[in-house]
């Protein structure tokens, strides 16, 4: 009985769920990456043995390019978002919508650039322009979350303009309300993860100097949120 209710708990259903889709997979190999990562630094600052840093210097590689691979191909997805953002003249605010196409053609050349080095990372096949497309694809990705971090402020900012206008005297200025705070807290946790993203290239690309203790933990952090907002979609 006790197995029994184990394996059909709805737990269980809702991880089988969220470990059948890409993202979700993709999310946990990040937090480990990440983590693994800043515990290296860690580590490796507080002069442990090199045979016991080892372990996590190789979950951030190995784990790094398993997550390369299961980028391969994804490029088109952002690229049709794109273009279906830029021919939705029906949407209620421009700003958000160049916005959403600024982010799309970012992490689609970014994923489109990074994609080009798999073979590289990989050990196939070694070639000089490697690093420098590398680069690129750093500056695309960062490019892709600059749009994102603006379409979240902005996006604060009119929240904050619908929320003066509501009357809280009634019933559905109550409900009004209570969907704007739901909006802003989904837009806040969301802007989070890209500011915490934007230390990676950031830093890549020379605009910040930044070790990977401080890497480490903001990767992980949005790596959760991630897993939390996937979890969330696969209920």
């Amino acid at each position: 009985m006790t197995a029994d209710a184990l394996v059909y708990h709805p737990t269980v259903s809702h991880y089988l769920r969220f470990v059948a889709t890409t993202v979700g997979r993709d999310k946990l190999l990040r937090t480990l990456q990440y983590f693994s990562r800043f515990y290296a630094w860690y580590l490796f600052r507080t002069n442990t043995p090199t045979r016991l840093i080892a372990p996590f210097e190789a979950i951030k590689k190995q784990f790094g390019l398993t997550r390369k691979a299961l980028r391969l191909g994804k490029n088109v997805e952002h690229f049709k978002a794109a273009a279906a953002a830029m021919d939705d003249t029906k949407a209620r605010d421009e700003v958000l919508r160049y916005c959403a196409v600024g982010r799309q053609l970012g992490y689609g050349m970014y994923l489109t650039l990074d994609m080009a080095t798999y073979l590289d990372s990989a050990g196939i096949w070694k070639f000089e322009s490697a690093k420098r497309l590398q680069k690129e694809a750093y500056r695309a990705w960062f490019v892709g979350l600059m749009f994102n971090t603006v379409a979240g402020i902005y996006t604060l900012w009119g929240l904050r303009q619908r929320e003066q206008e509501v009357d809280k005297g009634d019933g559905e200025g109550v409900v009004e309300s209570k969907k704007i705070q739901r909006e802003r807290a989904t837009t806040n946790l969301q802007l989070i993860s890209d500011v915490c993203d934007l230390t990676i290239p950031g830093s890549a690309l020379g605009y910040a100097n930044l070790d990977d203790g401080i890497m480490g933990l903001a990767g992980t952090m949005s790596s959760l949120i991630g897993v939390w907002g996937t979890w969330k979609k696969t209920a």
